[in-house]
């Protein structure tokens, strides 16, 4: 027996180990056929002190062995539990070791801060562990082995609340032993913290050194070795990498959805951002732009039909400048095309198939799935993608367009790469080709060396455009940055906090019109659920705009199945006829459940044929541009056609009606 042990685990010989394994249901094909099924334990031994009895080698050649197995410290923490709970109970009774539930790789608990594109990382995440065989996720940390928490860098009051969170996460850890014996804990050993996202690269340091608060960190780049990464814990080092990567999209890994009924999912489409905005910490975290390949979100749409959901939102730090230049040809001397009046700091070498494309070709293949997306940077609005959400029935007519400041001096010192007059013109044009867009934005108050006559500009901006929704905040300095190595931040705190106030007030003077102008029309709304202020009566959904409506629970026609009336249900369509408003929702009654492509009058035989000529256009690797969005497009409304009136405007025919 000991010479069969031997061969397994190739021992020192001049070692010595007592290995006791309770009969637990896990792998047996480890130990050798030779070794009886009742034995409950093996001894062997050399005359060699005891001391040398766990010599770090043969640990570290031991777990190596069992890394896809329960590992040594798993038997330990049994061990430890079953001691620790026995002394709650009747020694004499022998423990039912059969009913315990084992958890070989541990339990995991997540939390995410931030924005979006962290929500979508977090599945990832997910993912990449349930391939390591860490397939159990429990709702509260206290039951947890493994406790992630996916951070934001963007501003201070995020990393606060982290900080509180880990200081919490710190206690069930250096606590474990007491807190599982007056019932605050239920893991079978201290959890392990991991922190992730843009605060792990950015203050990786600082958080391995703050008392042994955290046993991994892991930058957004580095999320397929978190498996390795926990290992190295369990070896007694810490797990670190914050590499940032130029090729890393994960685009062969699918997410494990956090939401699992959900109606709505999140899909990344590129990573990074190459803009170097002067109060921006993205670049500095998540790395440089690159794009994944078309057919990969293809095939992740498709999954997410499958399951049900009916709405996606399109996710990149910079998600309209996408650049899918892998595998296929690009076309040489082709400038990347900005929108008109804006430029930017970096060059692209390679103009593949673009963000227009990429709409085109989705739109195209799910009739019946919303598309939105976020966040986009202003200088990539080509005309091409302007007309495509004009034309497309399910890409939803709404636009983040972030301004940051109204002022073209301050925009100078962000360096956004457009002034005040340039966003305007943009505003112009957008609403031009899609009148009934909805546009939202993001601004800063009290950036450095902020006067009040350029804050005053701000304020007129919000109130000429008009917007549905905006993120306003005061500005905070973030390390790294150019603002940081360039400028003060001189504005004091609570100049930064009356001006955000005036801001807010400005924005809600100005955005009860964007609702206003909704009350008598039709709406098509998702439908999301029941509205919280009264469950059982009324249900919420959003319209296309991004509105949010609410209307009565009541059965209406079913004009999908006509099959007489039924109360609309979550993912269900509705025709909702909008009769009153506030600053925030709109509200109305239903008149029917329906579909995409009914209520939008979408012909059969018209999606048919523009999907063929789409086909077409994609075995000439040729990115949308206006001409061919003419040539392989004949029935869209009013194409462009290719050349102009020689003053920027391009000529516009109308539809024909389709014989």
């Amino acid at each position: 027996m000991a010479a069969t042990l031997s061969s397994i685990f190739n021992i020192h010989p001049h070692s010595a180990l007592r290995i006791k394994f309770h009969i637990h249901p896990f792998n047996h094909r480890l130990i050798s056929s030779s070794l009886s099924s009742s034995s409950s334990s093996v001894i062997f031994s050399r005359n060699i002190p005891p001391k040398r009895h766990f010599r770090t080698p043969f640990y570290l050649h031991f777990s190596r062995k069992l890394s896809h197995n329960p590992s040594f410290h798993h038997f330990i923490a049994q061990a430890q539990a079953t001691t620790l709970f026995a002394s709650d109970n009747d020694t004499t009774q022998p423990h039912d070791f059969s009913s315990t539930k084992v958890h070989p790789k541990g339990r995991i608990y997540q939390e995410t801060y931030g924005c979006q594109m962290n929500v979508n990382d977090m599945e990832i995440v997910l993912s990449v562990m349930k391939n390591a065989g860490y397939d159990e996720i429990v709702s509260d940390p206290e039951s947890a082995e493994i406790i992630f928490i996916n951070t934001c860098a963007i501003r201070d009051n995020a990393e606060q609340r982290v900080w509180q969170r880990l200081n919490y996460f710190w206690f069930l850890k250096r606590h474990w032993k007491s807190n599982v014996a007056t019932g605050r804990s239920f893991s079978l050993h201290p959890p392990k913290v991991v922190v992730l996202g843009c605060m792990a690269e950015r203050l990786k340091d600082k958080i391995l050194d703050s008392d042994k608060m955290v046993d991994v960190v892991c930058g957004p780049d580095a999320y397929r070795d978190l498996p390795r990464l926990l290992q190295e814990v369990d070896n007694g080092q810490k797990g670190i990498n914050t590499l940032l990567s130029l090729e890393e999209t994960y685009a062969d890994i699918s997410p494990v959805r956090i939401s699992k009924n959900s109606i709505s999912a999140f899909v990344s489409v590129m990573r990074g951002c190459n803009n170097m905005c002067s109060f921006c910490i993205v670049p500095f975290t998540r790395g440089r732009e690159r794009s994944r390949p078309v057919e990969s979100i293809v095939k992740e749409v498709a999954e997410l039909q499958n399951e049900g959901v009916k709405e996606v939102t399109l996710l990149g730090q910079n998600v309209n400048s996408y650049n899918d230049a892998y595998d296929r040809q690009t076309e040489p001397n082709v400038d990347w095309k900005l929108s008109d009046g804006f430029s930017s700091k970096c060059k692209v070498k390679n103009v593949g198939l673009r963000f227009a494309d990429l709409l085109d070709r989705l739109s195209l293949e799910f009739p019946e799935m919303r598309f939105r997306y976020t966040s986009p940077h202003p200088k990539d609005f080509p005309d091409e993608l302007l007309y495509i959400m004009r034309d497309r029935h399910n890409v939803c007519k709404s636009i983040h367009l972030p301004a940051q400041s109204g002022n073209s001096n301050m925009l100078e010192r962000m360096r956004r790469g457009y002034t005040r007059e340039a966003y305007l013109e943009l505003v112009k044009k957008i609403r031009s080709i899609i009148p009934d867009v909805g546009l939202t934005s993001d601004f800063i108050c009290g950036f450095c060396d902020e006067t009040e006559e350029e804050h005053k500009d701000t304020l007129s901006l919000v109130q000429a455009v008009g917007y549905d929704m905006a993120y306003m905040f005061a500005y905070s300095m973030r390390e790294k940055t150019h603002a940081h190595r360039n400028y003060a931040d001189n504005v004091p705190e609570e100049v930064k906090q009356r001006r955000l106030t005036e801001l807010i007030e400005a924005f809600r003077e100005s955005t009860g019109q964007c609702f206003d102008s909704e009350i008598g029309s039709v709406q098509l709304v998702l439908v999301e659920g029941p509205n919280k202020r009264a469950p059982e009566t009324e249900l919420i959904g959003k319209s296309d705009r991004g509105h949010r409506v609410i209307f009565t629970n009541l059965p209406v026609p079913d004009l999908v199945d006509h099959d007489g009336n039924r109360v609309p249900k979550v993912g269900d369509y509705v025709e909702v006829k909008i009769l009153k408003s506030s600053r925030a929702s709109l509200f109305g009654a239903a008149l029917g459940i329906t579909t995409m492509c009914s209520f939008y009058n979408v012909a059969k035989q018209e999606a048919v044929a523009s999907l063929c000529l789409h086909w077409m256009s994609l075995l000439t690797y040729a990115p949308l541009t206006m001409a061919n969005y003419v040539e392989y497009h004949p029935f869209t409304p009013q194409p462009v056609v290719a050349g102009g009136d020689g003053g920027g405007n391009p000529k516009v025919r109308k539809k024909k009606e389709m014989k």
